[in-house]
């Protein structure tokens, strides 16, 4: 899961994404989450300005996965970003092209890349990106990601068993009710919240981070 750092294992790594504040970091890393994400898109309801919190962020423990998610940067942005002290990776969520990931790659930038799925043509002939992590995600117009939808998760399932070189991150609607079901159908690398886990946009319910894990890592036993 997003490069060397999250290898391993067997067990189903956890994402909560959306992360605008330490108490919520904090919270999640209690309750045995294994990355984070921040998101960098202007647009969203749970931007933050990286520089601005980057003293509470390089506080966090190292053997988190810290993730900044972006939706079509720049190659100037996607540096700068990636090189951050307290960055381990980028999240693509855009219509980044896959020799815009090609470059990426050559210049040793971890990174996942974010599929759309809407129905079972999403998935047929997808580039080649030069990674080994992909997200499915619900296809939602214009929005990327944090739509608090579910796609079907059969395509996921198939996805999983046709490409078995890749860590499939699996996301879109997932919640502490579902996330059991989500584990055992489709048997991803991870899974990645944002939503399902929320008081509201950019404020994570701890209660509900906790319910979510405690299920997820239910099906592993």
């Amino acid at each position: 899961m997003f490069g060397g750092k999250l290898r391993s294992s067997g067990r189903v790594r956890v994402k909560i994404c959306g992360i605008t504040n330490e108490p919520d970091a904090l919270a999640a890393i209690e309750a045995g989450a294994n990355a984070l994400g921040f998101n960098l898109v202007r647009e969203s309801k749970r931007y933050i300005d990286i520089q601005a919190d980057a003293g509470w962020i390089d506080k966090l423990p190292k053997e988190i996965c810290k993730v900044a998610v972006t939706v079509n940067p720049s190659w100037d942005e996607a540096f700068q970003i990636s090189h951050l002290p307290f960055i381990d990776a980028l999240q693509l969520h855009g219509n980044e092209s896959a020799e815009f990931c090609g470059r990426l790659a050559e210049a040793g930038i971890q990174f996942a890349k974010a599929l759309p799925v809407e129905d079972s043509k999403s998935l047929l002939n997808v580039p080649e990106f030069s990674t080994d992590t992909v997200i499915l995600d619900s296809a939602s117009g214009r929005e990327f990601g944090g739509t608090g939808k579910v796609f079907p998760w059969k395509l996921a399932r198939q996805f999983v068993e046709t490409h078995p070189n890749l860590n499939v991150i699996l996301a879109g609607g997932l919640t502490p009710e579902n996330i059991a079901e989500a584990v055992r159908r489709v048997c991803p690398h991870g899974v990645d919240v944002t939503t399902g886990v929320e008081a509201s946009p950019g404020r994570k319910d701890h209660r509900l981070i906790e319910a979510f894990i405690r299920a997820a890592r239910r099906v592993e036993g």
